[in-house]
């Protein structure tokens, strides 16, 4: 019995037998509602491919490569068998350059995967975003329908864009606060059905209205 298994490692470190050759390749997700398509199509490998022959570094950059990838590991199991694993990001929003619209992540990470059409019931971003987008998105979800998109302006505050033209101008410190308020003001006095063009809540003391 000793002599077969030493019989076989050797053979298998020499490239003999069925331990060197890739028959399945297993990709595993975080998610279950993602197309793992691209990610297996990007590996490159065949099988029946000698696994040895196979440079897991390369694999890994095409898989890198894949819109949507956020994390990403390569093993090569005892069997010559590979195993994928891959962590998504995933769009709690749209980004828009004017020409197409492209799925955001909640840490504001653009993901190169482009649609020509946009989802109504998503919100827009647009320009430059910070680190973290998840609060102004839930936020955000109050005006679906009337918002046209979002903006961070000079790296501090938000800028609303209503699909009528209205801008509201959110404060630095608080905006949810600020959006309560809006939401409160427009059930009472129906405030963003009046003309107006602009709604400063940047001073928490007052709101203008232009």
């Amino acid at each position: 019995m000793a002599i077969y298994f030493a019989s076989r490692i050797t053979m298998t470190f020499m490239g003999y037998g069925p331990a060197t050759m890739v028959r399945t390749i297993s990709v595993r997700a975080d998610t279950r509602d993602k197309d793992l398509n691209p990610v297996a199509a990007a590996a490159g490998v065949i099988p029946g491919t000698h696994t040895y022959a196979i440079d897991l570094d390369s694999v890994a950059g095409r898989i890198a490569a894949v819109p949507g990838v956020r994390e990403y590991s390569v093993r090569r199991l005892p069997s010559g068998n590979l195993v994928i694993r891959v962590k998504m990001y995933q769009a709690v929003a749209l980004w828009g350059d004017g020409d197409a619209y492209y799925p955001l992540s909640a840490d504001g990470t653009v993901v190169n995967r482009p649609s020509e059409e946009r989802n109504p019931s998503a919100i827009l971003f647009r320009g430059k975003l910070p680190g973290d987008i998840s609060e102004i998105t839930k936020l955000a979800h109050n005006f679906t329908g009337r918002l046209d998109y979002l903006e961070w302006i000079e790296n501090r505050r938000w800028n609303m864009h209503m699909i009528d033209g209205v801008v509201i101008m959110l404060p630095e410190d608080d905006p949810a606060a600020a959006i309560g308020t809006l939401l409160t003001l427009d059930k009472n006095h129906k405030i963003l059905s009046r003309a107006v063009q602009i709604i400063d809540m940047r001073d928490g003391a007052r709101i203008l209205v232009k």
